[in-house]
């Protein structure tokens, strides 16, 4: 549905002494429970991190005295798992089911992000091509390659995804091509969307997010996130979205294309000729869009990318082992973790708290290139699906928390960064499983303020 460097290593020198190796000894112990790798570089056998203890891990030194109860019961939260941790010390300051693995909702998008960028960098493009066919004159082949954002809207016009590729575009180089070679007819437009295999649909979603307008078929050749309106967020779709794609492009061509045929295709064998291209924005550019309006189209077409570049099948069975291997040189320990999809709109993913919280950590040390999804979190009461949220009782967290929504029929969850009162930074993530109302993101908000406001004296009651 849709919503409104790395490291964890805290190895010291040890002073001279006996009572300074036990104070060491100590530290490191508390830091074994929330570990991962420090450096961004590929390895063949990373070591994963173990799993956090299940309950907090406080130190001494800290009066831990600030209770967040009232708002941790809050019967609107249903089936509540949450996790707390301070990342600069590893300490698990708040846990309520945090290594249970559980359905996440939209926060998984978070790991497509993750494994996006790891797999395919930030830079990374999609080209749309057209080619001619040298054995039937008069025939062109549009091939998908993995692109929704790719738009039927006009020049000077801007899609929901700015400053996207456009099929006009294309077409005006069509017939560039045409007008040079003296072709005077395009006969048949024959459209491949062959890059992508198996069902366009996840058997566990529901068919209302396609009519609602949340959700696309996954397809290779697609415009607009195949929404009927191109400039509406939320807008329905079809089932027809390569048809739909075809007819877009026989208009945008114009008279030489009038009386053309479409037809479902792939691309000859025979050295067609490449006679016009497109490249979408940068990886990057889809990542902060995707995390700031909860896109769900966006995060399949990612995950479906990530596959190809692992070597894997682009297709729902893929994506599981897909994500995994994208993150495996993270140090993430993915143990448990089960992903059916990359927007988190099935049921059926299964992700711990405290794997998001370990993901979050690499986050704010900027791991890799994951500033990108620093940058692309919503701010409370202030941008993405998170504008109109944190107001009231909960105003003062405006601004202090950057954290991914997620929302699906039997949940909301909540999951990012919290810059606390006292100036603690803060990892958390909030489950809310069950039976929900649309009054459960308030109850989440309010006990995510509840965090901010506590900061380093957060106590596990």
């Amino acid at each position: 549905m849709t919503e409104e460097k790395g490291g964890f290593r805290f190895y010291k020198q040890v002073g001279i002494g006996a009572l300074s190796g036990l104070l060491v000894l100590a530290l490191i112990i508390l830091g074994m429970s929330f570990t991962a790798a420090s450096s961004p570089k590929a390895s063949q056998t990373p070591a994963p991190s173990s799993s956090a203890t299940p309950t907090p891990t406080p130190t001494s030194t800290i009066a831990r005295t600030c209770k967040v109860g009232d708002a941790a019961t809050d019967p609107l939260l249903a089936s509540l798992q949450a996790v707390v941790v301070n990342p600069a010390t590893d300490e698990v300051l708040f846990d309520r089911g945090s290594t249970t693995p559980a359905a996440t909702a939209s926060t998984m998008k978070l790991l497509t992000a993750g494994a996006a960028l790891m797999a395919l960098g930030p830079n990374y493009r999609v080209s749309t091509k057209v080619y001619a066919d040298p054995a039937n004159p008069g025939t062109i082949i549009l091939v998908g390659s993995g692109d929704p954002t790719l738009s039927r809207t006009k020049a000077g016009q801007q899609s929901v995804y700015k400053d996207a590729p456009k099929l006009s575009d294309l077409a005006v180089q069509v017939n560039a091509w045409a007008t040079a070679n003296n072709v005077t007819t395009i006969t048949n437009i024959v459209l491949d969307s062959s890059l992508f295999v198996g069902p366009s649909w996840e058997p566990s979603w529901e068919r209302s997010e396609q009519t609602k307008g949340y959700m696309s078929e996954v397809t290779a050749l697609e415009i607009d996130g195949d929404r009927s309106n191109p400039q509406a967020k939320d807008s329905p779709r079809s089932t027809t979205p390569v048809m739909n794609a075809g007819k877009a492009f026989k208009s945008a061509l114009g008279a030489i294309a009038r009386s053309a045929t479409l037809a479902e295709g792939t691309l000859p064998v025979n050295s067609p000729t490449t006679i016009a291209t497109v490249q979408s924005q940068p990886i990057s550019t889809w990542i902060k869009h995707m995390l700031q309006t909860s896109d769900n189209t966006e995060a399949e077409y990612l995950a479906r990318l990530v596959a190809i570049k692992e070597g894997l099948s682009p297709a729902f069975g893929s994506i599981d082992l897909a994500i995994k291997k994208a993150l495996l040189s993270t140090g993430l320990d993915t143990t448990g973790v089960v992903i059916k999809d990359g927007s988190g709109l099935s049921d059926n993913n299964r992700v711990a708290p405290i794997v998001l919280a370990k993901f979050l950590k690499l986050v704010l040390n900027s791991y890799a290139d994951f500033d990108v999804i620093k940058q692309g979190l919503p701010v409370a009461n202030e941008s993405g699906s998170l504008a109109a949220r944190f107001t009231g009782k909960n105003v003062d967290a405006s601004g202090h928390i950057l954290a991914k929504t997620g929302w699906i029929k039997h949940g909301y969850t909540l999951a990012g960064i919290i810059n606390s009162k006292d100036g603690t930074p803060l990892l958390f993530v909030i489950y809310a499983l069950g039976t929900v109302t649309a009054d459960t993101n308030t109850a989440i908000d309010t006990l995510a303020t509840a965090f901010y406001r506590c900061g380093n004296k957060l106590s596990n009651q």
